[in-house]
């Protein structure tokens, strides 16, 4: 069913939220007016099991007494299509009493709209095989807790990094191995851990019958069944007493293995795998007992199959990482917080099994040919734009107070908003839009909202996301403020706020400068396609903008702007137009001529990396006239024509640069070779067929 068709509980809780039964019937354009308990989760309980029964498929305006609703759900068999959302503390309240029916309308309005569809899941499979990997005494001690509680569900494996002579358990209970260097890839199921053997002594072979320990005149080897070498003279009694078992190699130590587990707990100090966000499945927990302890429990659970939506789609058709091995854009490599994205010839390639989701790499992408698939910017901009709606409606006739679109992440972020919204009330004019992670909201969002008629696009984040993530929504923020600006909107439409608690949150809010953005609100619907979103969001600007301006200046790194180019060194070979990902370079077709559409232009610098002559720079800038969707020429030549046969090819600069360059090599000394450069293909053939006696050489074809 349509989240549209599902039937509305509401509760006041007691009286405190202020229902307009009446102004939320209309905003939300329903057929049957709503109706509101005061105490669903006490008084009315009955009665709201009773409609569960009768509609099951509900919304429920209520997410503290969720647990308890949703048993009464469950008693009328309808648990599974019943929605709540937490209307009271993100929209109930408002700081000094504001009327609260605008945002009221506007979360009940998001909560109706569909679901975004579904996409291609991305599974795990975990048996259970677990590797602690540290010091001696640490995974020893960690693996002997875990055996003991959670020996039934977790195959227990110790990979010892440091001999700080701990002894080895008296029972044999999980294999033990130690080793030095020792590197991990993959992810949840599929960890893929190698070392490099660090003594002679194979751990998991030895039997610990003592012999070795007996036999050894140094007392070099303990009871961690460890050689100290510091200790050991080398006379290799100890081999010769483990002759039988064969557990002692001296000549192993060194020796690569590699083997593959389903969880890694590292108790190592710094840790294995240091990026901002690991792999699901691997946990380093540092130093600390009390979160070494926590993060045992944590894999504990990682037993089973799991599913995740596969977050991204990739089109490398319009990728401009690289082309012909010359580098041109690696911002998604560079901000992916999990590693997930490596480059693949002349493109990339993203790990699903390694992607969180966090959208970055879809906000800094210049073509989009990395693009955010759940949700998709498409469906965030549908959200916002009901939201809006429902919010306008709402405010009838009293004046309208355009609100400001707070964009946070989902489950910490609203539980921010959430704790702001009971602890003071939300400013009246904000209206939160939840989002998988801050990180995905790019400029053709912000700029979706504004058209929208948000009077500003705020981007709560809560201090924790990697730099990159900042300096990526920073960027984004500086080119829209750029745009916004040179057309007379204020640039302060679009910030970012940083809060980690709901005084930080209310204080920030607060203190934000009153944009005054006023654009009358779009219709379109946001195109799927980043470029195109980006342009239907600036058209509708542009349009209604105070100030007219023709070109704007953007910062560097910006994805719009247009090509320079030096006529003097340019010789239209056309290198350029190959490397080109948007087809914003193309030839002449007929006549040597290099055109450009700067529409399409992303400013990825492959044009600039390519060209043989250096005679391309790039200038980043936005056109917002007709003059962006017009082809011009950037440079064109005479053609040069066969002094053979007289048909054109190349150009005259091409060819005369070329015959000036190699007239001083030896393999052109008798002119012959020289003067063929200056024949069509054709007829370089033809002459050389009339030269029998002479040898052909590469340079002549």
């Amino acid at each position: 069913m349509n989240n549209a068709d599902k039937a509305i509980h509401l509760c006041s809780c007691n009286g405190t939220v202020p229902f307009d039964i009446t102004r939320l019937t209309d905003a939300l354009a329903l057929e049957a007016p709503l109706e509101v308990g005061q105490q669903l989760c006490r008084r009315d309980a009955h009665t709201f099991a009773q409609l569960l029964g009768n509609t099951p498929e509900a919304i429920v305006g209520c997410t503290q007494e969720s647990a308890l609703l949703r048993e009464l759900a469950d008693e009328a068999g309808s648990s599974s299509g019943v929605t709540f959302i937490d209307l009271r503390d993100i929209a109930g309240r408002s700081t000094r009493g504001a009327d609260v029916q605008p945002a009221l309308a506007a979360q009940l309005a998001i909560a109706r709209l569909a679901e975004p569809a579904p996409v291609p899941a991305v599974s795990y499979e975990s048996a259970g095989q677990l590797l602690i990997i540290g010091p001696a005494g640490a995974a020893l001690g960690w693996a002997q807790r875990a055996q003991q509680q959670y020996g039934e569900r977790l195959a227990i494996n110790v990979l010892i990094t440091a001999n700080d002579r701990s002894e080895l358990p008296v029972r044999r209970d999980y294999p033990v191995a130690s080793g030095r260097n020792v590197s991990v890839a993959g992810w949840l199921g599929a960890f893929e851990v190698s070392w490099q053997r660090a003594n002679a002594i194979d751990l998991d072979a030895c039997v610990r019958c003592n012999a070795c320990i007996d036999a050894c005149p140094e007392g070099a080897i303990g009871y961690d069944y460890q050689v100290d070498a510091a200790r050991c003279s080398g006379h290799r009694a100890c081999a010769t007493a483990c002759r039988d078992i064969g557990a002692i190699d001296f000549a192993a130590i060194g020796a690569l293995r590699s083997e593959t587990y389903d969880l890694v707990l590292d108790l190592c100090e710094p840790a294995l795998i240091r990026i901002p966000h690991p792999p699901q499945g691997y946990l380093s927990p540092g130093r600390d007992p009390l979160d070494q302890s926590l993060a045992l429990q944590q894999i504990a659970v990682l037993v089973g199959e799991f599913e995740k939506p596969k977050f991204f789609t990739y089109k490398s058709s319009i990728c401009a990482h690289s082309r012909n091995s010359k580098q041109g854009c690696n911002q998604c490599i560079d901000v992916c917080s999990t590693s997930a994205i490596r480059a693949e010839g002349d493109g990339v390639f993203v790990e699903p099994h390694l992607c969180m989701g966090c959208g970055a790499c879809a906000t800094v992408c210049p073509t989009g040919a990395m693009r955010y698939a759940y949700p998709s910017a498409s469906d965030v901009a549908l959200r916002v734009k009901a939201a809006l709606k429902a919010w306008r409606s709402a405010s009838g006739h009293a004046p309208r107070i355009p609100p400001r679109i707070l964009f946070h992440s989902e489950t910490r972020g609203e539980e921010l908003i959430a704790l702001t919204g009971r602890h003071r009330g939300l400013p009246a004019d904000v209206l939160p839009v939840a989002v998988h992670d801050v990180a995905s909201v790019g400029l053709e969002l912000m700029f979706a909202a504004l058209s929208y008629g948000a009077a500003q696009c705020v981007i709560l984040s809560q201090g924790d996301q990697p730099d990159a993530y900042a300096a990526a929504t920073a960027a984004q923020i500086a080119i829209g403020r750029s745009v916004l600006a040179a057309l007379g909107y204020p640039a302060a439409a679009v910030v970012a706020v940083t809060a980690d608690n709901a005084a930080t949150l209310a204080h920030a809010l607060g203190a934000l400068a009153q944009a005054g953005m006023s654009c009358p609100p779009a219709s379109f619907a946001l195109p799927a396609e980043k470029r195109g979103a980006l342009e239907f969001c600036l058209d509708h600007l542009v349009r209604h903008a105070p100030v007219k301006a023709e070109a704007i200046a953007l910062p560097a790194g910006a994805p719009f702007g247009t090509v320079n180019i030096d006529l003097t060194a340019c010789t239209l070979c056309m290198s350029c137009v190959g490397a080109c990902p948007a087809s914003a370079l193309m030839d002449g077709g007929e006549r040597p001529a290099l055109r450009f559409l700067e529409r399409n232009c992303v400013q990825c610098g492959l044009c600039v990396n390519t060209c043989p002559e250096n005679a391309l720079s790039l200038e980043a800038r936005l056109l917002t006239g007709d003059a962006v969707r017009r082809e011009r020429v950037l440079n064109e030549a005479e053609p040069f024509h066969c002094i053979r046969c007289s048909a054109p090819f190349g150009t005259k600069q091409m060819i005369d640069a070329m015959t000036g360059k190699l007239a001083a090599h030896s393999m052109f000394a008798d002119g012959d070779a020289l003067r063929r450069l200056q024949m069509c293909a054709d007829c370089r053939v033809i002459d050389l067929m009339h030269s029998p006696g002479r040898e052909t050489s590469v340079f002549d074809l």
